[in-house]
């Protein structure tokens, strides 16, 4: 059964706020406590304390910190389970080492069953959202494009607004695909070269970052001309530095929200159309890394911007779920065998180009091409099996 994740925006009264700003801040602070728990275990003692054994401390702490008692144990759990998995992603290299968060770092909490803590009522169309240990009821708004069963919900605190995140078990997904196959490359002038061997459709970046930039630097130089908080001197921020904080944070976001519309838009139309996708693997990780010391380290940072103003790896993931939900098939062609952008889709002929060679030119059969629109043409046939050999 697929599980798929709908956001709604909570809309509470100023009661009903000030119960989930409680219940913020008490999260927040088992969050800490566990965490000190661990440091201070294995620092001073050498014990190493597990999920478990905090778990099956909770009955304890909570006879000590009778406050807690109103909340819903499966979410002081999933709390728990938070620092857990903070200590996970630190033994495997994936993160640096849980450190203590300030409420302005905490967003949340997660309720992790429907059957006790939260109910969702609602058809998938706004509606209301339930929390029984804090007995409210909260108005919501959203829209989801499949509803199901209610399984978890994440009560989230960002921008000055409240939302709930619910993840939904969705017996069936009905997607309609069409049956067309297609090589698609993803770049930065084109954000989408799409091909199906005989008609080719270049997607111009939107570029929303680069669009919004001067705008951004404009405001960040006012924010910079404002007091700034220092915590290790004790000094508060200026209400001018809020308000400019506020608006560069709007803007940010703007650009953020235009960007995911944009890229569901051109994914949804892509799926409509196709019902085999064939494109290049991108390590989008290893492409935006920092240059190292030298004398390109500007043109390297222009670069990484593109990219991440295009957003690849969420463009890339939007085609792949689409498809997939339809029953379509996604395949990712391996860059460092196939080399889409080297190789000449007729014959097969692999020549290096730098990325200022914006024409494909094959120097054996004189095939002449967007470079785009060859790496495209690449990918399909590869998958197809009708890729020439050298």
């Amino acid at each position: 059964m697929p599980t798929r994740r709908v956001t709604f925006r909570l809309y509470p009264t100023n009661s009903q706020e000030q119960k989930l700003r409680w219940a913020r801040a008490m999260h927040k602070e088992l969050y800490n406590s566990a965490l000190a728990n661990r440091k201070t275990q294995y620092q001073k003692f050498g014990n190493k304390v597990d999920y478990y054994q905090q778990q099956g401390s909770l009955p304890a702490f909570k006879e000590v910190w009778t406050e807690y008692k109103l909340l819903n144990a499966g979410s002081l759990q999933a709390t728990l389970k938070r620092v857990d998995f903070a200590y996970q992603r630190f033994f495997q290299g994936l993160g640096k080492y849980p450190r203590f968060k300030s409420i302005r770092h905490y967003s949340g909490w997660t309720y992790p069953d429907s059957r006790q803590g939260f109910k969702a009522h609602t058809t998938g169309i706004n509606g209301y959202l339930e929390l029984t240990d804090l007995d409210i009821q909260v108005q919501m708004r959203g829209q989801a494009r499949n509803w199901g069963r209610p399984t978890t919900c994440t009560i989230v605190y960002r921008n000055g607004k409240w939302y709930a995140s619910i993840a939904v078990d969705i017996p069936s997904i009905q997607r309609e695909l069409g049956m067309g196959a297609v090589g698609i490359d993803i770049g930065c002038k084109s954000a989408l070269a799409i091909t199906d061997g005989e008609h080719h459709q270049l997607v111009e970046a939107p570029l929303f970052l680069r669009h919004a930039e001067a705008r951004i630097k404009q405001v960040s130089k006012s924010k910079r001309r404002r007091r700034a908080p220092n915590r290790k001197s004790k000094v508060k921020a200026s209400r001018r530095w809020k308000k400019a904080s506020s608006r560069v944070g709007k803007l940010t976001r703007k650009v953020a929200n235009q960007r995911q519309n944009w890229l569901h838009q051109v994914a949804t139309q892509i799926a409509a159309c196709n019902s085999l996708v064939a494109t290049e693997k991108l390590e989008v990780k290893n492409m935006t890394r920092k240059a190292k010391k030298g004398k390109r380290r500007k043109q390297k940072a222009g670069l990484n911007k593109s990219i991440l103003d295009v957003g690849f790896g969420m463009l890339k993931s939007a085609i792949k779920y689409k498809v997939e939900e339809g029953g379509g098939q996604f395949i990712e062609v391996p860059t460092k065998k196939v080399k889409p952008s080297q190789t000449c889709p007729k014959c097969g002929n692999q020549h290096p180009k730098t990325l200022d060679e914006r024409v494909h030119q094959c120097s054996n059969c004189g095939y002449q091409q967007d470079r785009d629109i060859a790496s495209a043409e690449v990918c399909l046939y590869w998958v197809k099996g009708t890729l020439p050999g050298p």
